[in-house]
């Protein structure tokens, strides 16, 4: 799948440069799907298993998103080791913005779908306002370089939201939802051989590799066996898929440094010049995308429609809304401050008595039933449960539990924070 453009528009000439992106071929689309499935899963790696937290890994992979777009943009051409790392690292940035949206801000994820959607129209039409052209042939200044890169981010924040908004209505397994953004992809590149607009196959496909590497990534890493309603996968994990992953991205940039196979100039000159479409041929391709969209929801409506389940009693699913508990009844109420006042007492103790590993072990359950009782716990009091959420959180801190980045405190200061939620534990009530 390629674009076309005058032969004579792919030549630097005064302030312009030799196009910046790579031609369009077999291994674009290869290292692109590669870059994508290692974005997901080293995100992963760093947020979860790590510790690293959504927001602090979406701090991290911003600032190493504007070192090495800077290193990008400085190239005056198209050069695979700066411009494939930029992709692996927009990739996760674009990722971790919709999460940050659905997971932080409560977002629903059709709306973000929805305003990405509209906000990708937006930069096209700047785009094609500025430059008159949206073909990847000539990116070839400062100005088309800097609207290709921000089309990029935006198509990854896009595919993000659309891909999870496709689990969360069908609860798709990792595996069964890789074939439906490959059957797109494959849709898409028969209508551009017949004759569809290049530029617009190319965007469409480009958005769906997201989901499409994405859920490779998910099936790879999943555990075999998981309590529903977590997806289930080859085991690997998000630590060893990102190496395998890396280890092809990085030996297929080699390829591509050594052969220059992906070089428009060199492309050019060992391949006949692209055919211009029929402009019939492309307004009956642009029947067979709308064909494709109605065939597509109406695949999501039918897979929505079958028994399944809708909600995560878990609240652990990054693409399942949590179901909704009823609110604790007094008794119960009682019971779980009671059992709250008790593990604050035990780390303390342990704390007290050198035990470490003890009070760390104590802490982490109290934070694992603290977030399971954490939806009945609200509606009863909802500013008592902000109130404690502050302080448990400031516990965690002082362990470095959901901090990873920082080191866990010394015990007195652990015993402090403690001491301070068993007060407030013991004198804020939960009264509607």
């Amino acid at each position: 799948m390629t674009t076309t453009t005058p032969t004579g528009a792919r030549r630097a000439t005064g302030r312009e440069m030799l196009n910046k992106v790579p031609e369009v071929t077999i291994w674009f689309w290869i290292i692109k799907i590669l870059c994508t499935t290692v974005g997901e899963s080293f995100a992963d790696y760093i947020n979860e298993t790590l510790g690293f937290g959504l927001l602090n890994t979406m701090l991290l992979f911003t600032a190493i998103f504007i070192a090495v777009l800077t290193w990008q943009m400085k190239t005056r051409r198209y050069v695979p080791t700066p411009y494939w790392l930029t992709v692996v690292v927009v990739s996760v940035a674009g990722t971790l913005y919709t999460d940050m949206g659905t997971d932080q801000l409560g977002i629903p994820l059709w709306v973000s779908t929805a305003v990405f959607s509209v906000l990708l129209a937006l930069v096209f039409g700047a785009w094609w306002v500025r430059e008159r052209s949206l073909s990847i042939h000539g990116i070839n200044t400062r100005s088309r370089e800097s609207w290709y890169w921000l089309t990029v981010l935006v198509t990854f924040a896009l595919g993000t939201a659309t891909g999870d908004w496709t689990l969360e209505l069908t609860s798709w397994a990792p595996a069964q939802s890789v074939f439906l953004p490959l059957g797109l992809i494959v849709a898409i590149a028969a209508l551009w051989k017949f004759g569809a607009n290049p530029v617009l196959s190319f965007w469409l496909a480009y958005i769906l590799t997201r989901p499409l590497g994405a859920n490779i990534g998910d099936w790879l890493a999943s555990p075999k066996h998981a309590t529903p309603p977590e997806p289930v996968g080859l085991g690997l994990g998000t630590l060893v898929t990102s190496l395998i992953f890396l280890g092809a991205i990085t030996a297929t940039v080699v390829y591509l440094s050594i052969s220059r196979s992906d070089v428009v100039e060199t492309y050019d000159a060992t391949h006949e010049p692209a055919v211009t479409t029929n402009p019939r041929k492309e307004r009956i391709a642009l029947g067979g995308f709308v064909a494709l969209a109605i065939a597509t929801a109406g695949i999501m409506t039918w897979a929505h429609n079958q028994p399944h389940a809708t909600c995560d009693p878990t609240g652990a699913s990054e693409t399942m809304p949590a179901c909704p508990k009823a609110a604790f009844t007094p008794a119960q109420t009682k019971a779980a401050i009671t059992k709250y006042r008790a593990l604050t007492t035990k780390a303390i103790a342990q704390d007290r008595s050198g035990d470490t590993a003890g009070s760390h072990a104590t802490v982490q359950t109290m934070r694992d039933d603290w977030d399971a009782d954490a939806p009945a716990l609200t509606p009863v009091n909802k500013k008592t449960w902000t109130a404690l959420d502050t302080q448990m959180d400031a516990v965690l801190k002082t362990y470095a539990i959901d901090h990873g980045s920082i080191k866990p405190a010394p015990a007195a200061v652990q015993e402090k924070a403690l001491q301070v939620l068993l007060h407030d534990l013991a004198t804020k009530q939960f009264r509607a």
